[in-house]
């Protein structure tokens, strides 16, 4: 059966859904993409003859004329995104949904991955109630970047040792967000857990913590920098993420050695 979703004139809609204990929704079929969100709950969605589990954190992407059903156990809160391919969508986004998003997808997402999804819907939601003249290109950004991260989510490798995961997931977080100005504070929180228990987390997977290593990060980008480009010590320091040049010639001493100055010298010498 084909159920209408009535889309915002940017060809996205964002609507909470909400299930009593035992409710059914039939099977049925849309003409544009959803992505079901658990916010809370316990339940199951059934997509072309296949179960899949659904609780708070597990997402479930279902292309156009897909059909699928709904059972709810208990109280189920769900976070729904309806949208559709529009004429003004870049090339990218679209060659990103016919590329990864043609068939059904069903993640459970860690609580590090979880949080990041989380703040993009509550994003969308937000730049959803806005009059500006912007809000239609936020939208179309938001959803774009809610994509990518889903799609990236999916190619990671899973892993059964929770810790082993934890470590992994904040390590490709530096990797990718070194140049952000952060706290230990703030990537424990990414986790969910205290300060200490990352520290430990992490140092059991790759020996230092965190912040150690992004600062190594950090540096042995900046060594990179300083002997392959003629970019100014300042302007380094700077897309490598520290806040000043003392606290960046003080870090780079501590770990080379020398000044920045000087390790350019003494490398383009060789």
């Amino acid at each position: 059966m084909l159920k209408t979703i009535r889309l915002g004139r940017d060809g996205i809609r964002l609507y909470e859904s909400k299930h009593q204990s035992g409710d059914r929704v039939q099977p049925h079929y849309h003409a544009v993409y959803q992505l079901l969100y658990a916010l809370e709950g316990k339940g199951s969605v059934h997509i072309n003859q296949v179960n899949y589990r659904f609780e708070k954190d597990a997402l479930t992407c279902i292309p156009p004329q897909t059909r699928h059903a709904v059972f709810s156990e208990e109280k189920l809160t769900v976070l729904v995104l309806a949208f559709d391919i529009q004429p003004q969508d870049s090339t990218s986004m679209t060659h990103l949904l016919n590329q990864y998003f043609q068939e059904t997808k069903w993640l459970q997402l860690n609580p590090f991955d979880s949080r990041t999804i989380r703040q993009l819907l509550r994003t969308m939601l937000y730049e959803q109630k806005q009059r500006s003249e912007f809000k239609q290109v936020a939208m179309h950004i938001y959803l774009s970047e809610l994509l990518l991260q889903i799609a990236r989510v999916e190619e990671q490798p899973q892993m059964i040792d929770a810790n082993r995961l934890r470590a992994e997931r904040l390590k490709q977080y530096i990797d990718t967000h070194y140049f952000e100005w952060t706290h230990a504070e703030d990537l424990a929180a990414r986790l969910g857990i205290s300060t200490r228990r990352m520290n430990t987390i992490f140092k059991e997977s790759f020996h230092q913590t965190p912040m150690q290593y992004l600062n190594e990060v950090r540096i042995n980008l900046a060594k990179k920098m300083l002997v392959e480009t003629d970019m100014d010590i300042a302007s380094i320091c700077f897309e490598v993420g520290f806040e000043s040049i003392s606290t960046f010639y003080r870090a780079f001493k501590n770990v080379v050695h020398l000044s920045p100055h000087k390790y350019r010298t003494n490398e383009r010498s060789q």
